[in-house]
């Protein structure tokens, strides 16, 4: 997944997403920061692109793939 496309499709969702590409000196990883524009308390913080869709995707959905989600990773 690109950066540039979850952030329009974030965005046309009604969030906000950062990207903070960490210090390379220190070696810290890449970290996603979302939240929903009108709705600050709807946030979180993602390790990758593919997870920050997948939070922002449930936050969508009230979490309705979550158990889904989680028995596919499992198999």
């Amino acid at each position: 997944m690109l950066w540039t496309e979850i952030k329009k499709w974030a965005k046309t969702h009604g969030y906000e997403v950062l990207k903070d590409k960490g210090d390379e000196e220190k070696d810290e990883p890449v970290t996603y920061y979302w939240s929903k524009i009108d709705d600050p308390s709807a946030s979180g913080v993602s390790p990758s692109v593919s997870k920050l869709a997948r939070d922002i995707y449930n936050n969508i959905t009230n979490n309705a793939w979550v158990d889904h989600q989680t028995e596919y990773k499992e198999k």
